[in-house]
């Protein structure tokens, strides 16, 4: 299962609020690439595919395709806000390794 922490939450809807039209909830999704084979995606979607799995974050609609399920079990998103960035970060227990830029991951 995906978890989204509060304050991930709140920021995406923040950021849902702001687009037109608005979408309907956040993909999460394991794509292949950068130096370590995997990364993650996160964008805004309309309508969940047919075979999404779906999950609710204090009202926040979080889909993630059946492919993705494989790399994201037992994940935790959270946004973190700091002098050096902010930005979401991924809490994944499957990862071995990630590459220097931290952007990518293989399992």
């Amino acid at each position: 299962m995906v978890s989204i922490t509060e304050r991930a939450t709140s920021k995406v809807k923040e950021i849902i609020e702001a687009q037109v039209p608005r979408p309907a909830g956040l993909r999460i999704a394991v794509v292949g690439g950068g130096c370590s084979g995997f990364s993650y995606s996160m964008t805004f979607e309309n309508n969940p595919g047919m075979l999404d799995k779906t999950y609710n974050s204090d009202g926040l609609k979080i889909f993630v395709d059946q492919a993705s399920l494989l790399y994201l079990e037992d994940v935790q998103v959270d946004f973190v806000d700091s002098p050096e960035g902010s930005g979401f970060k991924f809490a994944n227990p499957q990862v071995k390794s990630t590459c220097g830029c931290g952007s990518s991951f293989s399992v």
